[in-house]
């Protein structure tokens, strides 16, 4: 038993010796050039100071300086530029369904022999309705006459 605990230690130095001489790689610079290269990034100006703590950097443009003016001539002569959405009454309604179409469902709807009734409302039980919805009937009596578009 005391030989595996040694044999064991003696594997586990083994491993560390291995990496530790591994830990620096070799970059293929000498001495002289690393020690260069460092006392050159201690005479870079303004190493050490905070990014913007001597005023605004260089602004580069990416956009077209003229097409950016254009636009903002064209937002300042727009109308109600500095009105809140609503304060002048609501927004104009523009349906996106076809206007036969919502007035079949309603008229489905209204027709609903149970539309006031809700689950709990009559003693605790669920109410399923088994009428034909007369609307319903006759709107797909409608459409079966009526020739695809």
């Amino acid at each position: 038993m005391k030989k595996l605990y040694t044999n064991i230690a003696t594997a586990a130095l083994a491993v560390l010796a291995v990496t530790a001489a591994q830990a620096q790689p070799v970059s293929g610079r000498t001495r002289a050039q690393v020690e260069a290269e460092a006392i050159a990034a201690a005479h870079a100006p303004d190493q050490n100071v905070t990014r913007g703590s001597r005023g605004a950097e260089k602004f580069t443009p990416m956009a077209d300086p003229a097409k950016m003016q254009q636009q903002a001539i064209d937002a300042a002569h727009a109308a109600n530029q500095n009105v809140t959405r609503g304060s002048r009454g609501a927004d104009p309604f523009v349906s996106t369904m076809d206007a036969a179409e919502v007035a079949a469902q309603a008229r489905a709807t209204a027709a609903a022999p149970d539309q006031n009734v809700t689950s709990g409302s009559r003693v605790n039980s669920r109410v399923i309705s088994t009428m034909v919805k007369p609307a319903s009937a006759s709107a797909q009596a409608q459409q079966a006459t009526t020739p695809p578009k």
